[in-house]
């Protein structure tokens, strides 16, 4: 179900871009220079502007049900859930190695990497 939605709001995508390339150009920034641009108080509601009205309704709502579908898939859990795992363990003094640590030996460790003087 993902999937077919998220190939659906990809094709609404390209074809919003390809719509908004075929529009005419006002000229100025925000329809400054053309007769009624997107600020005037009246435009012309040409076939191309109504069809990018809809391809723009019609992403919003794929957009809204790829959100609810990713949130119903990860209801329950936390990122820190995934990325943790579920449990700890701590490692055994067997396992831990001199060196692996963040910190600097104490003065009092006498670990392998300390040479000796014979």
């Amino acid at each position: 179900m993902e999937n077919v939605v998220l190939i659906i709001h990809l094709l609404l995508a390209l074809a919003l871009i390809g719509i908004v390339l075929l529009q005419r150009s006002e000229g100025g920034g925000l329809g400054m220079g053309g007769g009624g641009g997107a600020v005037a108080s009246r435009s012309a509601a040409t076939a191309l502007s109504k069809v990018t009205w809809v391809l723009a309704a019609a992403f919003i709502c794929t957009s809204l049900a790829l959100t609810i579908i990713a949130t119903e898939k990860t209801a329950g859990s936390s990122v820190l859930d995934r990325l943790g795992g579920t449990t700890t363990e701590e490692a055994s003094p067997e396992e831990t190695q001199p060196g692996n640590d963040l910190l600097p030996p104490s003065a009092g460790d006498t670990g392998p990497l300390v040479p000796r003087a014979d």
